[in-house]
């Protein structure tokens, strides 16, 4: 078998030179192929990331000139609408100084122009002479500032094309309006500075219109009207464009049929909006730069593989009979350790069988305990109750002992249905739930604790809400809980001079059941849940009550915890999901 099976490798490994090649070439060029895909992915993805950082630095600082010149300007009207030479000039008349002197303050304000305009519309100054004695009553910046006493903004388009911004404000001697005072906002110097870089930026108002752009042709439309003047692309263009952004994320828009991203800001003025597009030119020119040099690299590498094939070619024979042998060798091992492993294959299911056999055996004892830890209340208190049915029928009152044979018959009813749930253990059945009132089961577990209560003269303190608590869930498994809990506080006070045992039960989230203890506390609350762990003397328990509880409070969907008092003793908390709309309709 060893040697066949060297054989037929050594006729795989003596194929033909060529196969081995294509084979080689294949495979470098699937490397070749995912790492430059991969390459490509991650590098767009990073450059793409870092133009628009940049194209969003450069939204900001745009955005921020933009308010900066129109706060610096808007503060113009008001200073001078106080200018005591234009006041007198408008009262008297005489207008011959007023115009130098608005020229003279242009240059320091940086405005486009500044124009006088007195009460009937006419400007009468003006840094623009061309301006002088031209009528500006339907103006909307001399009626809006005339009607307003404050500083007001204007937006008009200009004949020429593009908008005016002005700032005008009325001018007042004595309460009486006696002109109006004009500011133009030479805003379209941003749009000159921003010709010379290669983004498209745009602001539009409120509406949507664009009032600025480094494109002419974009003044007066709204965005979506701007990006649709483009050129018919033809059949060649499409096929450039598909080529020349294959190393481009998807486009966020298209600009005279090129891929482009569109970045948008908000202006802190009056609804204004500004965006920009940014070409993917430079991202393109860096991922396609280092797409470059990978692959020259797996071109080099690629010559490298065929030089060491022909290296190889010489010294293939005695390279096979050596990996032959090593296969005889590995050959005899494996079958070596194939016989062991039947071996030990064989031992471990007798062994499997021989831990079955102790699982089913442990399986009983533990089952014979709890049926009998669960059983020694109920007979208990059965034992307690014939006593004093005895009693009573000496005494002849036989209606107060049929009280007690109709007790013992309820622990007989529930004696069978402890035995009946650990059946249903032993089948990992699941238990048809019912809504259960937790103060009724509360009632019926105190009620079979009495005796015990009585017979140790404890103190019993109960806090239970008005309103009935109920939840989901075997009212008798969920008496067993609260039987178990009594009577381990019982136990817990068994050498304590004034026993106490608190109950209170509230309602919220959860219905919760708490009981506590004047006693010693717990000393191990790591092990109290664990099966046969107890603390009390041979015969007086096997340690299964507070683990069966543990078990049957996280059937029902609740858990139980424990923990010592602040002043001495053990609290007990059983909490389990309160019924109500929500629980009832998932029921």
């Amino acid at each position: 078998m060893s040697v066949s099976t060297s054989t037929k490798a050594v006729q795989r490994r003596s194929g033909p030179l060529s196969w081995r090649v294509r084979v080689a070439l294949g495979l470098l060029l699937v490397t070749a192929i995912g790492t430059v895909l991969f390459t490509n992915h991650l590098l767009t993805n990073r450059f793409t990331e870092t133009t628009r950082n940049r194209a969003e630095l450069r939204l900001a600082l745009y955005s921020g000139n933009l308010v900066s010149e129109l706060r610096r300007n808007a503060i113009v009207p008001q200073l001078l609408a106080r200018d005591p030479a234009l006041i007198g000039a408008l009262n008297s008349g005489d207008f011959s100084q007023s115009t130098q002197r608005l020229i003279s303050y242009v240059d320091e304000i940086g405005a486009a122009s500044l124009m006088l305009l007195d009460k009937d519309g006419r400007a009468v100054a003006a840094t623009d002479r061309n301006r002088l004695g031209s009528m500006h009553r339907q103006s909307a910046y001399f009626v809006d500032a005339q009607r307003s006493n404050i500083t007001v903004f204007t937006t008009l388009p200009r004949e020429s094309g593009g908008y005016i911004f002005t700032y005008s404000r009325r001018v007042e001697d004595m309460n009486a309006s006696v002109g109006v005072i004009v500011v133009e906002v030479d805003l379209q110097k941003f749009e000159r500075a921003w010709a010379g870089i290669s983004d498209a930026v745009l602001v539009s108002n409120s509406e949507g219109v664009i009032i600025l752009a480094t494109e002419p042709r974009w003044r007066g439309l709204t965005e979506e009207e701007a990006l649709e003047r483009q050129p018919a692309r033809g059949a060649i263009s499409r096929a450039i464009q598909v080529t020349a952004d294959w190393t481009a994320l998807p486009a966020e828009a298209y600009l005279s049929g090129e891929a482009v991203m569109r970045i948008a800001g908000r202006i802190p003025f009056r609804g204004w909006r500004i965006a920009s597009f940014t070409t993917y030119a430079s991202v393109r020119e860096r991922v396609n730069g280092v797409l470059a040099l990978e692959i020259m690299g797996f071109a080099i590498l690629a010559a490298m593989v065929f030089y060491l094939l022909s290296r190889k070619s010489a010294l293939r024979m005695a390279l096979f009979q050596r990996e032959s042998a090593e296969l005889r060798v590995l050959n005899e091992r494996l079958q070596r350790e194939i016989a062991e492993r039947e071996r030990v294959q064989k031992n471990l299911d007798v062994a499997e069988q021989t831990l079955a056999q102790s699982s089913k055996l442990a399986a009983l004892g533990e089952m014979s305990a709890a049926v009998s830890h669960e059983l020694n209340q109920p007979l208990a208190a059965m034992k307690t109750y014939l006593a004093g049915a005895r009693l009573l029928l000496r005494r002849n009152r036989p209606d107060e002992a049929l009280t007690a044979f109709h007790r013992i018959d309820d622990l007989i009813e529930r004696m069978g249905a402890i035995t009946r749930q650990l059946k249903s253990y032993a089948r990992k059945g699941a238990s048809e739930f019912h809504p259960v009132n937790m103060g009724d089961a509360l009632a019926s577990s105190l009620s079979m604790m009495e005796p015990q209560l009585r017979l140790r003269q404890m103190r019993l303190s109960k806090i239970l809400p008005e309103r009935p608590v109920y939840v989901m869930g075997d009212r008798v498994r969920i008496e067993q809980v609260m039987v178990n809990l009594l009577r381990n506080a019982i136990d817990a006070t068994r050498n304590v001079d004034n026993p106490l045992v608190e109950i209170i039960l509230a309602s919220g989230e959860t219905a919760t059941l708490t009981v506590r203890d004047n006693g010693h506390g717990i000393a191990d609350l790591d092990a109290l849940f664990e099966p046969f762990y107890t603390t009390k003397q041979p015969g007086d328990g096997v340690g299964l009550g507070l683990a069966i509880s543990s078990g049957i409070v996280s059937d029902l969907g609740g858990r139980l915890t424990a923990r010592n008092a602040e002043g001495g003793g053990a609290v007990f908390e059983m909490q389990l999901p309160i019924l109500n709309e929500t629980t009832q309709a998932a029921e």
